[in-house]
């Protein structure tokens, strides 16, 4: 029987929860600016990148709002760009990166993690079409957003996309937005090469550990895990920790008792593609088609029609068809959303539940959908799609934030990241959902300046290197964007 004695004690400079694409940005990041800090990465399965960095598990869209309407509501009969300009400057940042780490040789051959595919945006009815010509109109002349291309007409349809346009009916208005210099990625491939870079240079990552608590020891954390499969158990002492684990983030964060994730709660949604199983359509279709999501539907739920390049072969899936479980991560345990049930969030759970029965019915509608009513829904983009040529595959458990709030609503559904560390800076973890993998260089750097604030002023040079565009708005320097695109299209080999 195995003892419950601490097996063995570490001390790092710095601990990371978790062997997914949102760590190892910040210990690739870490290793580049303090090379002399350790650091030891813990990983509850025997492999990287295996929830939702794993490339089935989430759309690999390299989100920068060129396509995803969401980013672009119509406010008051305008179309809010704002959202869309503020994800488009932080993927701006990941490629900075990505660049840099490859000119270096820090990273491998980039096709193997990101790929040339258009992005394109479908409108489906006058309402739509009327919706995307208003935001073409909106986004066509900002910097971020160059050789945005529009039509509704019916050939440039059927070139485009002739998956889609075979037994249209176009008496039914349609419409496309586009970029050809969209991209599609693989963010486990990515996560494995940023891991083999760091443990060449002296990362240990520890696999099939699991985090069973957080306690401050002084100025530092004592982090308690456990060997899944020896059952040994050990303390490791910490600096600095990093909880970027997934749908887990929330509870591990919960044990660190830490003021700030007071009032914090998390909405599972699952999620199941479509994926094509005829190498011929496959073939067919060259793109990511984005169009608007169901009334009541999450914004992670904007069906797609979907372009993929996973390990160097084509594929091509169509969803997501949301689904619920309680479960915090696709490998996770049936109690973990009533585990993460505090008195001190009850009552942001209660007020998110009684504001959002229009996603809950929705929820409810996608779980009855069988094989057949999924298909059904792929006929909107795709007219002649046969059940035989698709698979229903899980994907990635997602965590929505339920963000704290006052009286009278006590708490807010979020969609999207939310960013939280403690008052001293000794910990921090990144919650909730998409864009998370896409922007996490962005992400990482304002874990550095929450966290390491006095280290700034001696980081800044190193991160102006690696970032060019680090400390200015992209969004106001045309000149800067125009020379960091065609570097990194350059670097990335994507045109």
């Amino acid at each position: 029987m195995a003892s419950n004695a601490p097996a063995n004690k570490d001390s790092v400079d710095v601990l990371l929860v978790g062997a997914g694409v949102i760590s190892t940005t910040l210990s690739v990041m870490l290793q580049q600016l303090q090379p002399d800090w350790s650091q030891l990465i813990i990983e509850r399965l025997d492999v990287p990148g295996a929830e939702s960095s794993d490339p089935w598990n989430n759309a690999g869209t390299g989100h920068s709002a060129l396509c995803e309407l969401n980013y672009t509501p119509e406010v008051n009969g305008k179309i809010d760009i704002s959202k869309a300009v503020g994800v488009n400057s932080k993927f701006q940042v990941s490629r900075q990166f990505w660049s840099y780490l490859v000119e270096e040789g820090i990273l491998g051959d980039p096709s193997e993690f990101i790929n040339p595919v258009p992005h394109v945006s479908f409108a489906n009815g006058m309402k739509q079409v009327d919706y995307l010509k208003a935001r073409y109109e909106a986004l066509k002349d900002h910097p971020l957003f160059p050789d945005m291309q529009f039509s509704d007409s019916e050939e440039k349809f059927k070139e485009s996309v002739p998956l889609m346009a075979r037994g249209r009916d176009f008496n039914n208005p349609v419409a496309l937005s586009w970029f050809e210099n969209g991209t599609d990625i693989n963010y486990g491939a990515l996560t494995r090469q940023y891991l083999d870079a760091v443990t060449e240079r002296g990362v240990t990552v520890r696999y099939g550990n699991e985090v069973k608590n957080i306690t401050r020891d002084g100025s530092k954390w004592k982090v308690e895990t456990k060997n899944l499969h020896t059952g040994d158990t050990s303390v490791i002492t910490a600096n600095f920790v990093f909880v970027g684990a997934g749908g887990m983030a929330l509870p591990l964060l919960q044990k660190s008792g830490i003021r700030e994730i007071k009032g914090y709660g998390g909405f599972p949604v699952a999620g199941e593609w479509l994926r094509c199983t005829n190498d011929e359509l496959v073939e067919q279709h060259q793109a990511k088609v984005y169009g608007q999501a169901s009334v009541g539907a999450p914004p992670m739920s904007v069906p797609h029609l979907d372009t993929r390049v996973i390990d160097g072969k084509k594929g091509l899936l169509f969803g997501p068809y949301a689904g619920w479980t309680p479960k915090f991560l696709k490998k996770g345990s049936y109690l973990d959303l009533f585990k993460s049930i505090r008195p001190d969030n009850l009552p942001s759970y209660l007020g998110v539940g009684v504001q959002e029965m229009g996603l809950t019915k929705y929820l409810i509608e996608e779980v009855l959908k069988d094989k057949t009513a999924k298909v059904e829904a792929l006929r909107d983009y795709m007219p002649t799609a046969r059940d035989e040529d698709w698979e229903v595959v899980i994907a990635g458990q997602r965590v929505q934030v339920i963000k704290p709030i006052g009286a009278p609503k006590f708490g807010s559904l979020e969609f999207g990241t939310a960013m939280v560390n403690s008052a001293d800076g000794t910990i921090a973890g990144l919650m909730g959902a998409s864009p998370g993998a896409s922007i996490a260089p962005s992400a990482m750097i304002e874990v550095l300046e929450r966290c390491f604030g006095s280290k700034m002023g001696e980081w800044s040079p190193k991160l102006k290197e690696m970032v060019p565009s680090y400390g200015t708005r992209l969004a106001k320097d045309s000149a800067l964007f125009n020379e960091q695109w065609d570097r990194s299209q350059k670097t990335l080999k994507l045109g």
